[in-house]
């Protein structure tokens, strides 16, 4: 299970990725070509691998990034130690007494698995800097891309950051409440329209859950970071006695 940690501030900072041999490439791409033969879908794109995080003060994150690819995530699946976990945005997104969750679907690179709504971040180009406010941008794009749901970036709130097992790392933000309708209809309008143009949704399916036992009623099994998360937002939005 992944650990979640209050965050107030995110500082980043861009450095490299660890050099590879020949022979650890190699074994890296090996694994690579047998999951994109698996699932044609995958792709090979730019992505921004996390690289360490630590604490400068309360509340007050730095974390450290580098630029790679989605290839790069192979290298833990090839034995290789000379890898960087993965960075993420997700949207903690509260509907009336509950949080939203969603299934990813079969063309991606987890399908089943249920999630928050959020993806991997990109890294920056040109004179762009990735900085919390690109992050919090990133995290309404894929609420929108995912939900059909569209918030200004002010209204989302720094809320968490989540480590799991092997380092892979989520900066989570907070959307304002929206109703259970509003969503449904947002999401069935993106489904419709993603499948007017001949593609499938990133995500086939969503869900409220109230608490963490509620996630052993979805239909598959959930990310690491879901249940700490459920707890957390449940633990707050519960008066006190």
């Amino acid at each position: 299970m992944a650990e979640v940690f209050e965050v107030r501030r995110i500082r980043l900072q861009e450095t490299g990725a660890p050099p590879l041999s020949r022979a650890d490439a190699a074994a890296r791409d090996r694994v690579w070509q047998e999951k994109v033969t698996a699932n044609p879908s995958l792709f090979d794109g730019p992505v921004a691998a996390c690289a360490g995080v630590r604490w400068e003060g309360e509340g007050s994150l730095v974390l450290d990034w580098a630029r790679v690819t989605y290839r790069h995530y192979a290298l833990r699946r090839a034995g290789v130690t000379a890898w960087l976990p993965s960075l993420y945005v997700s949207v903690v997104q509260p509907v009336e007494g509950g949080l939203l969750v969603a299934r990813m679907s079969a063309s991606t690179a987890a399908p089943g698995r249920w999630q928050l709504p959020g993806g991997s971040v990109e890294p920056p180009g040109g004179d762009q800097v990735l900085d919390e406010a690109a992050l919090r941008r990133e995290a309404v794009c894929e609420l929108a891309e995912e939900i059909g749901l569209h918030v200004p970036p002010a209204r989302l709130t720094l809320w968490a950051m989540a480590r799991g097992k092997h380092g892979n790392t989520g900066v989570m933000f907070r959307a304002p409440e929206q109703s259970w309708r509003t969503l449904q209809t947002c999401y069935a309008a993106l489904v419709a329209a993603d499948r007017a143009r001949g593609c499938e949704p990133e995500l086939d399916r969503i869900a409220r859950v109230r608490s963490a036992g509620d996630l052993a009623g979805l239909d598959g099994p959930h990310v690491d970071y879901l249940e700490p998360i459920v707890r957390r937002y449940a633990a707050e939005a519960s008066p006190p006695p």
